[in-house]
């Protein structure tokens, strides 16, 4: 898969998408990330991609040409094919179910903005598709971007083993169940009777009512979507209910 990634600061990727997992998938030519500096596209001898909002008001507003023009020369044919994604805090909030729609493509675009935004024509355009990455505001797409292209790319197939990604939250609409390793007891807390017992039935067992435990506990939103059985939501009502009560 290959992300294109238009920005304006190219060297904000160096760690984030140079390191670990998502280094050695593009090494091993699971994915491709390139990256492409809007300045490029713009016409002036400033080299300005920038100007006043019309109406008035603090900051500056990235222009639509620059950014519209790398996009289209950049995607060529493939404009109106490939995604193109816009991380804004005006967008939907971006979940493990738009990160696997997303892996589904083999090109992934991706514009990262600014200052005060960027000019609505560009989103019109382009048909871009506004994401959020949690509800609150950053100095910039770049960083969002980086998290986006790292939940997707674990999704493709290869650059994670298929059992961590069954397991994880979220993939089965709950959080992941608590994970423990040695040693066995640490300052007076001792790993849980039930993972020693090798009892696989009864380990699962375990891990799926902690995982719903800690999804009630925790993010309760996430139930209302979650594939549950009648007793696991009984369950969850006698744990709020108790809840309640306290």
């Amino acid at each position: 898969m290959r992300f294109d990634i238009f920005t304006l600061f190219p060297g904000a990727y160096e760690g984030p998408l140079t390191e670990s997992i998502i280094k050695r998938a593009q090494d091993d030519g699971l994915i491709e990330i390139a990256l492409h500096d809007i300045r490029n596209w713009s016409t002036d001898r400033h080299r300005s991609v920038d100007d006043y909002p019309y109406g008035g008001g603090a900051g500056m507003v990235m222009m639509a040409p620059p950014i519209v023009e790398a996009v289209e020369e950049t995607l060529g044919d493939d404009v109106g094919r490939v995604p193109i994604v816009l991380p804004s805090p005006a967008g939907a909030l971006f979940t493990q179910v738009i990160a696997r729609e997303f892996a589904r493509a083999d090109r992934l675009a991706i514009i990262c903005g600014r200052y005060e935004g960027i000019d609505q024509r560009v989103t019109e355009i382009l048909g871009a598709r506004e994401v959020s990455i949690g509800d609150f505001v950053m100095t910039g797409g770049d960083l969002a971007a980086a998290i986006i292209v790292d939940v997707v790319a674990r999704l493709i197939p290869g650059v994670i083993d298929n059992e961590s990604l069954a397991m994880e939250s979220h993939t089965s609409g709950l959080l992941e169940y608590p994970q423990y390793t040695r040693p066995q007891r640490y300052r007076e807390r001792d790993v849980p009777e039930i993972l020693l017992s090798g009892h696989h039935a009864r380990i699962d067992a375990w891990r799926r009512e902690e995982s719903l435990r800690r999804t009630c506990e925790r993010r309760p939103d996430l139930l209302e979507r979650a594939s549950l059985t009648s007793t696991e939501r009984e369950q969850v009502k006698r744990w709020r209910e108790a809840g309640a009560n306290e």
